[in-house]
């Protein structure tokens, strides 16, 4: 599975925030979409979302990714 790391920093807003994207089994076999994001340097909110297929999970990683990158996120790692 690939982990994505987004961010957005604009200077003149005071805006510095970060999102993270990964999809990780859990003990179950459940498939999960984990989500955190917040400020940069301050511990984020973290939302995980269970898919049964890790296709589907990976799909809609994909479309999350696509929506933060239309708001001006930017990719920062893939790993």
């Amino acid at each position: 599975m690939t982990a994505v790391t987004l961010r957005r920093i604009d200077s003149a807003c005071n805006m510095r925030r970060f999102y993270r994207l990964d999809v990780q089994p859990d003990l179950f076999g459940v498939f999960t979409l984990v989500r955190e994001w917040g400020r940069i340097g301050r511990a984020g909110q973290v939302r995980m979302i269970p898919y049964p297929t890790p296709a589907e999970a990976a799909a809609a990683l994909d479309k999350q990714r696509t929506a933060k990158e239309r708001r001006g996120y930017n990719v920062l790692m893939e790993s």
